[in-house]
């Protein structure tokens, strides 16, 4: 996946100027009338979902409006907010993940080579072609034994809190976790027509993982119909192939996630190797060989990675960057638990404590996580007020009207750019949380809108919280 670049971000924080002051469940200032006649006229809207509802101003922390908003409920895809305000008030913007390739180079070969990770999400298939090339350019041309992939930086629980409730779910948001991962520990199978009658080229990225059985026919225009299936064969992966495309039909992509990732980095690398002229004797396995690092690979800043969480809700990126942050704070192995419980100590600090709060995994993915409005909002003021994070904060969110899950959202707002928000989406729960970034010499705007109980009802939810949203905006600049 390509990561989108921090760009700077002209906001001014004045609230940074204020004092801090009391949190907003302790504002005793009243709320404002138009706003909670909104929040009422939502509620009432939706009787038979879970709501819960704060506005909140980032200045005073008056509470502006509410409804329900200690209730916990499933916050969905919300649930980065919090992985994102941990990782940059533990690891900071300017953290960057390694990737490092050892061994002992003696006369253009290595006994082995040991590539080792520490939880980079964006670690691509070219990323270990470079460094293979770069150990081609320092004279490598073989490697007598194994090549090692050293997983130790996590522990050996590949698979993130709740997402084994539905463990045959291939899809790619579903990607498993591990300290050195390539391509989002995805595959992905490609296939191009050929001529009419014949098969159709398929191959799959990266290259070397993947046992394929089977053949993908070219046919008639108009005769599309790919058939994957992936089962664990050890720790690679056969795949059965079948169908047919048309001879007229473009390149067609299907991508998976892989079962078990812990060698898959291992078995790109060597392709790679093999590709740029150094031959490998030896297996790809897991473990680590002496010697010195030879080839680096740095991530772009965790500022520039969280883009993928605030903007493109990216699951695979929200539950790496938040395994990391207990083997950077605690060392390794980590374990998500010990994440977890670095997330919670982050949401005392902010004051966002409140009854029934649960987190246990990062992305927010299927029945795992509890949060409240309340917390939410409580969480979003303290990250906005903080110097050491808030401009990356905000600059993470997606931008109403103009990108990532909201780019198609707020269109009368593109101009503007006032909305900052997360959006969350399951079967039965729909959430918009962020800022309304109102005009000079007004505080922005936090907020956060949770339903929960909308199966069949989400696209309806979706209607009312962007109604609800557009309402703060019409608060803080008039008709």
């Amino acid at each position: 996946m390509r990561v989108l670049r921090a760009a700077s971000l002209a906001i001014t924080l004045g609230a940074l100027a204020i004092s801090r002051d009391a949190s907003p469940q302790q504002a005793p200032v009243a709320p404002d009338a138009g706003l909670q006649a909104a929040v009422n006229s939502l509620a009432s809207s939706n009787k038979d979902a879970a709501i819960g509802v704060a506005i909140v101003d980032v200045a005073t922390g008056r509470l502006l409006a509410s409804y329900k908003e200690h209730d916990p409920l499933n916050p969905a895809s919300n649930a980065k907010l919090y992985t994102a305000a941990a990782a940059l008030s533990i690891l900071h913007g300017d953290h960057r993940y390694e990737t490092t390739l050892s061994g002992q180079l003696k006369s253009g070969a290595v006994a082995s080579l040991t590539l080792r990770g520490y939880g980079d999400p964006s670690l691509s298939t070219d990323d270990l072609a470079a460094m293979a090339q770069d150990l081609h350019d320092q004279g490598l041309r073989r490697v007598d034994g194994d090549v090692f992939v050293e997983q130790s930086f996590y522990d050996d629980q590949t698979t993130p809190p709740a997402f084994a409730q539905k463990p045959n779910e291939w899809a790619p948001f579903r990607a498993p976790v591990s300290a050195v991962a390539v391509d989002e520990n995805t595959v992905t199978l490609s296939v191009r027509p050929t001529v009419s009658g014949e098969n159709a080229h398929a191959w799959f990225d990266p290259p070397g993982f993947v046992d394929s059985e089977g053949s993908i026919t070219t046919g008639d225009d108009g005769a599309d119909k790919i058939v994957l299936m992936l089962a664990p064969n050890g720790r690679r992966l056969t795949a059965k192939i079948s169908g047919g495309v048309g001879s007229n039909a473009r390149i067609a992509r299907q991508t998976a996630r892989v079962d078990d990732p812990q060698l898959l980095a291992g078995y790109v690398l060597r392709a790679q190797l093999d590709k740029c002229g150094i031959k490998v004797s030896g297996e790809v396995k897991l473990g680590s060989s002496k010697g010195a690092v030879l080839a680096r690979h740095a991530s772009e800043p965790l500022s520039s990675l969280l883009y993928a969480l605030g903007k493109q809700s990216d699951n695979f990126y929200a539950e790496m960057i938040f395994k990391s942050l207990a083997g950077e704070a605690k060392g390794k192995p980590a374990k998500t638990l010990d994440s977890a419980d670095l997330v919670n100590k982050m949401i005392a600090e902010a004051s966002a404590t409140d009854g029934g709060v649960v987190i246990k995994n990062g992305s927010g993915l299927y029945d795992a996580n509890r949060v409240t409005a309340w917390s939410t909002v409580s969480l979003l003021r303290w990250a906005y007020r903080t110097p050491r994070m808030g401009p990356e904060y905000v600059a993470q969110l997606a931008i109403g009207g103009v990108d990532g899950t909201l780019h198609k959202r707020f269109r009368s707002e593109r101009d503007r750019r006032s909305i900052r928000a997360k959006t969350g989406t399951l079967d039965d729960a729909i959430a918009l949380s962020g800022y309304v970034i109102g005009p000079p010499n007004k505080s922005p705007i936090a907020f956060s809108i949770m339903f929960n109980k909308v199966a069949g009802k989400a696209s309806g939810a979706r209607v009312q919280a962007d109604k609800l949203a557009m309402a703060i905006v019409k608060y803080l600049y008039g008709d």
